[in-house]
C-alpha cells in the first residue's frame, strides 16, 4: 500500500455484486477481559432487495474431519456458537451506537447501507487451523469464524451462494505485557540396587518467546551415580487438547536436537542449548496445529492459548500448549552383560546351570528387573508462545506533513472519488476475495 494515507477498509460483494459487507479489520483480539466487537456496514441493491430482510450471521465451528467426507447428511463440524442480527429493517431492541468507521462508511455509501454488530463471547477459542496432508483436499478442520450475509424472508429460508456474502474472521490472542516467572524444574534419580542419584536441572532464560525467536534451555547435571549419561536430547513440543465430545491430547515435536555430549559418574555437567521452533521445517507433519490463516497467506505455528475460564471445556475447541522437554540418556545394565563372582541370593560360585536350577525364580529377579527399571531421565518445561501486540498506527498523516505524490493505484484496491476526498471520507478499499498470492487459482466455492 505504500504511503497511501487513510483508513483500509475490507470489503467483499456476492456473485450477483448485489451484497456487500465491509468490516474495518479481519483480526479480532482477545483481551482476556473482553473480545472486540465485530462491527461493519452490509450494502444492498434496493431493486433486488423489494419485500425482503437483510440478515447477517457470526459462526464460530470446530471442523474435526475432512469435508470430502459429508455424505448422507452427515458433516464433521461441530457449531459452537451462532448469533443473528438483523441489519434491515433494524429492529429497535439490537441497535447500538455506531462505531466511527460505522458512521463514516453509511455517510459515504449512502441511505442503503446497514451498519451490524457482533460481541464475541469470550470462552470461543481462538483461530486455529489443524494442518494438512499432502492427498487432503478441501477445507482443513480446525477452528474458525464466519460472517455470512444474505438477504432472504426469514431466517430459516435456504442461502444461496450466488446472492449471500461470506468472510473469514480470525480471533487472536497477542502476548501478555507482563510475562510470567522464569520456568525452572529439577529432579533426582535414584537408580535401582544403588544409594547414588543423578540430579537434573533444567532452566529457560524466560517463559514468554515470540514467533521465530531462539529459546536458550540450560541444562546443568551433578552425575554421583554409578552410570553415564551417554546423550542429551532436547526437543520442543507441541500440545494440543482438543476439546469435542470428550478431551484428548495430542503431542507433536516442532524443534529437536541431539548432543553426544557424555557425564562420567561423580562428575557435573552445564551448557545451554538453543532450539528454534518454525513452521517451515514442519510443513510435513499432518495434523500440527497452526494459527487459523486467511486464504493462501501463510502462517506459522498456532500460538499458545490463554484461557481465563475452563469449566466449559466443551466450546473450547482447540487449545493450543508448548513444552521443552530435556531428557538425559543413560547407560542401562542389562542381564549377564558383566561376570559375576557370586550368586546375589545365595552367594555360591555363579554357575548359569547351577543357578537356573538350584536357586528360587528371587535369586534372578534383580538382575532381570535391572534393564527393566533404568530408565532416562527427563523433564519438561512449560512456555508461551506468541506474536507480540502489534503498534498501532496513526490512521492518517499530520496536517503539517509535506505532502508527497501518491503511488499508483494497486490492481487489488478501490477507491471511490479519489480526486475529491477530505479527511473524513479519506478510505482505502481492499478486496477479501483478493487477498491471495499471485497466481493462485480462485475457487468460486472456497472461503475467503
Amino acid at each position: 500500500m505504500g504511503d497511501k494515507a487513510g483508513t483500509r477498509v475490507f470489503k467483499k460483494s456476492s456473485p450477483n455484486c448485489k451484497v456487500t459487507v465491509y468490516l474495518g479489520k479481519r483480526d479480532f483480539v482477545d483481551h482476556l477481559d473482553h473480545v472486540d466487537s465485530v462491527d461493519g456496514v452490509i450494502l444492498v441493491d434496493p431493486e433486488y432487495l423489494k419485500d425482503r430482510k437483510v440478515f447477517v450471521t457470526l459462526t464460530c465451528a470446530f471442523r474435526y474431519g475432512r469435508e470430502d467426507l459429508d455424505v448422507l447428511g452427515l458433516s464433521f463440524r461441530k457449531d459452537l456458537y451462532i448469533s443473528t442480527f438483523q441489519a434491515f429493517p433494524p429492529v429497535p431492541e439490537e441497535r447500538k451506537p455506531n462505531s466511527r468507521l460505522q458512521e463514516r462508511l453509511l455517510k459515504k455509501l449512502g441511505q442503503h447501507a446497514h451498519p451490524f454488530y457482533f460481541t464475541i463471547p469470550q470462552n470461543l477459542p481462538c483461530s486455529v487451523t489443524l494442518q494438512p496432508g499432502p492427498e487432503d483436499t478441501g477445507k482443513a478442520c480446525g477452528v474458525d469464524f464466519e460472517i455470512r450475509a444474505f438477504c432472504a424472508k426469514s431466517i430459516e429460508e435456504k442461502i444461496h451462494k450466488r446472492n449471500s456474502v461470506r468472510l473469514v474472521i480470525r480471533k487472536v490472542q497477542y502476548a501478555p505485557e507482563k510475562p510470567g516467572p522464569q520456568p525452572m524444574v529439577e529432579t533426582t534419580r535414584n537408580f535401582l540396587m544403588s544409594d547414588r542419584s543423578l540430579h537434573l536441572e533444567a532452566s529457560l532464560d524466560k517463559e514468554l518467546y515470540y514467533h521465530g525467536e531462539p529459546i536458550s534451555v540450560n541444562v546443568h547435571v551433578t552425575n554421583n551415580s554409578t552410570k553415564t549419561v551417554k546423550r542429551v536430547k532436547i526437543s520442543v513440543r507441541q500440545y494440543a487438547d482438543i476439546c469435542l465430545f470428550s478431551t484428548a491430547q495430542y503431542k507433536c515435536p516442532v524443534a529437536q536436537l541431539e548432543a553426544d555430549d557424555q557425564v562420567s559418574s561423580s562428575s557435573t555437567f552445564c551448557k545451554v542449548y538453543t532450539l528454534t521452533p518454525t513452521l517451515d521445517k514442519n510443513r510435513e507433519k499432518r495434523g500440527l496445529a497452526l494459527d487459523g490463516k486467511l486464504k493462501h497467506e501463510d502462517t506459522n505455528l498456532a500460538s499458545s492459548t490463554i484461557v481465563k475460564d475452563v469449566t466449559n471445556k466443551e466450546v473450547l475447541g482447540i487449545l493450543v500448549s508448548y513444552r521443552v522437554k530435556v531428557k538425559l540418556v543413560v547407560s542401562r545394565g542389562a542381564f549377564l552383560l558383566r561376570p559375576l563372582t557370586s550368586c546375589c541370593q545365595c552367594q555360591l560360585p555363579w554357575k548359569p546351570s547351577a543357578c537356573f536350577s538350584s536357586c528360587s525364580s528371587l535369586c534372578l529377579l534383580p538382575l532381570l528387573l535391572r534393564g527393566v527399571m533404568e530408565r532416562d531421565v527427563s523433564v519438561e518445561l512449560p512456555f508461551i508462545l506468541m506474536h507480540p501486540k502489534p503498534v498501532e498506527l496513526p490512521v492518517s498523516r499530520p496536517q503539517s506533513a509535506v505532502p508527497e505524490m501518491d503511488p499508483p493505484i494497486d490492481t487489488n484496491l478501490i477507491e471511490f472519488d479519489t480526486n475529491s476526498i477530505s479527511q473524513d471520507d479519506d478510505f482505502v478499499f481492499e478486496d477479501f476475495a483478493r487477498l491471495r498470492l499471485k497466481g493462485a487459482v480462485d475457487d468460486k466455492d472456497e472461503d475467503c
